[in-house]
This record gives C-alpha cells, sequence and structure tokens, in this order.
C-alpha cells in the first residue's frame, strides 16, 4: 500500500497518510485545496478497512470547514 491514498468515500481531494511507529499503524486524514491543506483526522488504525464513524466524522468536519469558508468569503 502508498503511504497516501485516496480517500473519495469522503470527499474529493481527500487522501489518508500511512505512518507507521513502534506500537501503531497511524492514519491522517487530510484534504488538498488549492489555497490549504486540512488535516480532518488522526486514528491509529487496527483494521483493514477504515471505520464507519472515522468517515462520518470526517465528512461533518470537512461541511462544517466548507460552510465557514463559505460564510468567511461573503
Amino acid at each position: 500500500m502508498p503511504h497516501s491514498r485516496p480517500m473519495p468515500s469522503v470527499g474529493p481531494r481527500c487522501h489518508e497518510l500511512r505512518i507507521q511507529d513502534e506500537q501503531a499503524i497511524w492514519r491522517i486524514v487530510y484534504r488538498v485545496d488549492s489555497d490549504v491543506i486540512v488535516i480532518v483526522e488522526v486514528f491509529s488504525k487496527k483494521t483493514q478497512a477504515t471505520p464507519r464513524h472515522i468517515i462520518e466524522v470526517c465528512q461533518r468536519r470537512l461541511g462544517l470547514y466548507d460552510q465557514v469558508v463559505r460564510e468567511e468569503k461573503r
């Protein structure tokens, strides 16, 4: 598996970065926008599949982030 892979289940331009240390395998879910990289979630992954609740948390956070950015542009 590459160190970073697309996560279309979270949303467009979203990726999951894999980092392994001595005790755990960490995942960083992030989105690459034109002007910023948004770190959405960091968690220790213990199974092959990304847990559904992590995907839902990421989608909710990105929705809130996008809402704030839209309001700031007004």
